[in-house]
């Protein structure tokens, strides 16, 4: 969770509750505090790097003779490479570590519930989007999103520090959804599924590349819009602040409290919360089909509302968070756990209803052709059809239906 460019960081004991994780898993696994001394010495571990898809022949192989000549050994880069094709006892032990033994410590898990509290004052009900839009992200992607020569220049001298500077292909990176969408075009897909502009929006972030520029776009589209930052007090954020991975866990802790979780990349915090989340009796996760949607945010100006509205929706069929939307054996097991999560009947069959209802439907029958709307002219909701007439309670869509597999959005909301 730590965040590039965040001076301090933080111990397994300072984000994690020690004692809980050694006693819930002292019948699985034998785990200690600190390395025992050897003849009066504290030995220094032998640090080696694992493979990225190590299976677990490959553990016996070369792990296992390492730790027996050596001791103690530190596996490096360890956190994503344990193969997901290991047998269902180990998967369930997994399980066992990432939902019941790792609980975070009462001053985190206090304050996170307290921004929870806060956000059901104001709305009962409120999106969480994990945007994942800081400057180590977009450096990392090796994307570009229009900032011109000082953003080739910014993010080029992050993946240098790095030394990870390589040839990439922007243009390539996108066609083949390796970008992480824009906060605006966050917004647009957001409000062409349905969510209109006053959904409750809580935004899991560290310093946005580009500040209140880059996500004045998205207040735009939900002013309804919150962080850890304006919940909260300066004096209570204080003894969290100067700690990346901290500060990261309290936006864990709503995310995961959230009716629905919106997550702007495929990074490892994404995919637990996922994961979590269908665990503990399946919440909703939507992922962006950015491989599909960089083309139609390419072009949406040439098109209508409506048919870009009806295209998102399409796109983001299997990408919805449904309970089936992956079949056994596919998928990253951190974000699919299928192996731990026992079989149940669907929730209800036949066709998925109409996106909203009828009154809403008669409602959006109001408003002007959407031929008449002009993506140049847009400014973010206030005064265009996307906005909404206030008269209306059907500002974003026009009282479309969504596609077979695409849920409504009153059950998405209370799934």
């Amino acid at each position: 969770m730590c965040l590039f460019g965040v001076p301090y960081h933080s111990d397994f004991g300072e984000i994690f509750d020690a004692d809980s994780f050694i006693s819930s898993l002292a019948n699985d696994v034998k785990i200690i505090r600190q390395v025992p001394d050897r003849n009066g010495k504290t030995p220094s571990p032998y640090k080696m790097r694992v493979p990225r898809k190590c299976t677990p022949k490959c553990y016996e192989n070369r792990v296992l003779p390492a730790l027996l000549k050596k001791h103690v050994v530190q596996l490096t880069k360890f956190d994503y490479r344990v193969s997901n094709r290991l047998e269902t006892d180990l998967q369930k032990l997994r399980c066992r570590v990432n939902y019941h033994a790792l609980k975070f410590t009462d001053p985190i898990l206090e304050m996170g519930r307290l921004l929870v509290q806060r956000m059901r004052a104001k709305s009962g009900r409120f999106i969480a989007l994990h945007l994942r839009f800081e400057p180590d992200m977009l450096a990392f992607s090796g994307c570009y999103f229009g900032g011109g020569e000082i953003e080739r220049r910014e993010l080029g001298a992050i993946r240098k520090r790095w030394d990870t500077l390589h040839e990439s292909n922007p243009d390539r990176e996108r066609r083949h959804g390796k970008c992480p969408l824009t906060p605006e075009e966050v917004g647009f897909m957001l409000r062409a599924l349905g969510f209109g502009k006053d959904v409750h929006l809580y935004v899991a972030s560290g310093d946005v590349y580009g500040g209140e520029e880059t996500l004045a776009p998205l207040k735009a589209l939900f002013p309804n819009f919150h962080s850890k930052e304006t919940l909260s007090s300066k004096e209570e954020l204080a003894p969290f602040l100067p700690f990346s991975s901290r500060m990261a866990a309290l936006d864990y802790v709503v995310c995961d409290d959230s009716d629905v979780f919106v997550t702007n990349n495929n990074g490892n915090m994404a995919r637990m919360l996922a994961g979590r989340r269908r665990y503990f009796g399946h919440k909703r996760t939507i992922r962006p089909n950015s491989k599909k949607l960089s083309s139609l945010f390419l072009n949406r100006t040439s098109m209508s509302w409506d048919t870009f509205a009806s295209k998102v929706q399409m796109y983001q069929k299997g990408f919805m968070g449904e309970p089936n939307e992956i079949k056994p054996g596919k998928g990253e097991f951190h974000e699919h756990p299928m192996d731990c999560i026992c079989a149940r009947t669907k929730r209800r069959t036949g066709p998925s209803k109409p996106y909203l209802s009828n009154r809403a439907r008669e409602a959006a029958g109001n408003h002007t052709s959407d031929a008449e709307f002009d993506w140049s002219d847009l400014d973010y909701g206030e005064n265009t059809p996307l906005g909404g007439d206030s008269s209306t309670e059907t500002d974003p869509d026009y009282g479309r239906i969504a596609g077979p597999d695409i849920p409504e959005l009153e059950d998405i909301l209370s799934d």
